[in-house]
C-alpha cells in the first residue's frame, strides 16, 4: 500500500486563547483529490493555513512525502512541493499578471520559468491576454485563475485550494472544478476546501466533514454524497 502524500496526525491549532482545531487527522493519497466540507467558521481555512505554515500548530504532526513539515516556514513548505491557492483570491492587486506569476515561480532558473509561464498561459488563455494588466483590475473569475496559476508555478506535488468557487458565476465555477480534475490528471494531488459540497463531492475521491474544528465524518466521496447526514447539512436535503 502506498504511503499517503500528506498525512495529518491529531493536529491542534490555537489562536490567542481560542482553540480552533481539535485533534484533526486527514490523509491525501498520491495524485488524489480530497475535499474538506463544512460551514463557515468551522476551521477549514485554519487547517489550510496550518498546513502551509502560515499558522503555527499547538499539537500534532504534518507529514508530507514522509517528511515532517510541522511548523516549517511557508517558503520552505512551498519549495518542498506543497502550494496553496488561498481563500479570497489573495493576489497582488497592484502588480501585473506577469509579476504575480513570477512570484509564484520563486527563484527557479529562467529557462524553467519560461517553460512554466508558457504552460500557464496556454492553460489560462485569458491570463495571456492580460499579461501586462494590473491583477486587481481583472474580473473575479480571472483573479481566481491567476491565484491558481501562481500556485502551480511552483510545480507543487500537492495543491491546497481554499474555497476556489467562492463568489464566482456558475459558468466559472464549472470551469474551476474541471480545472481541479485536469490538475490531478497531470499528477498533482489536490486538497480542496469548499462550501459547494455537491460540486466538491463530484470531483473528490474521498471527503471529510469538519464541524467546530473537528473531523466528524469521513469516507469515499460517492458514499458521502448519499449519506443522509451530509445531504441534510450540505446538499439541501437531497443526495444526488
Amino acid at each position: 500500500m502506498n504511503e499517503p502524500l500528506l498525512r495529518v496526525n491529531h493536529l491542534g491549532v490555537r489562536i490567542g486563547q481560542q482553540t480552533i482545531l481539535h485533534d484533526v487527522s486527514i490523509e491525501v493519497p498520491q495524485s488524489g483529490i480530497v475535499s474538506v466540507l463544512g460551514s463557515n467558521g468551522v476551521g477549514k481555512t485554519t487547517l489550510m493555513r496550518a498546513l502551509s505554515g502560515v499558522y503555527k500548530t499547538t499539537s500534532g504532526q504534518v507529514m508530507f512525502e514522509g517528511r515532517d513539515i510541522t511548523n516549517r516556514p511557508p517558503h520552505e513548505i512551498v519549495a518542498g512541493g506543497l502550494a496553496q491557492a488561498p481563500e479570497g483570491r489573495q493576489i497582488f492587486s497592484a502588480m501585473t499578471v506577469l509579476e504575480n506569476l513570477k512570484l509564484g515561480a520563486g527563484k527557479r532558473p529562467a529557462s524553467e520559468f519560461a517553460h512554466d509561464l508558457d504552460r500557464m498561459l496556454t492553460r489560462f488563455p485569458r491570463l495571456k491576454e492580460r499579461i501586462g494588466q494590473k491583477a486587481g483590475s481583472m474580473s473575479g473569475g480571472e483573479q481566481q485563475m491567476l491565484c491558481i496559476a501562481r500556485a502551480l508555478m511552483s510545480r507543487p506535488r500537492l495543491l491546497l485550494m481554499d474555497e476556489p468557487s467562492m463568489g464566482l458565476a456558475p459558468i466559472v465555477v464549472r470551469q474551476v472544478f474541471e480545472l481541479v480534475r485536469d490538475i490531478r490528471a497531470e499528477g498533482t494531488a489536490v486538497l480542496l476546501v469548499e462550501q459547494n459540497a455537491r460540486a466538491a463531492l463530484r470531483v473528490a475521491d474521498t471527503a471529510y466533514v469538519m464541524d467546530s474544528g473537528r473531523i466528524v465524518l469521513e469516507g469515499d466521496a460517492a458514499s458521502m454524497a448519499k449519506d443522509p447526514r451530509v445531504s441534510a447539512a450540505y446538499l439541501g436535503g437531497h443526495a444526488s
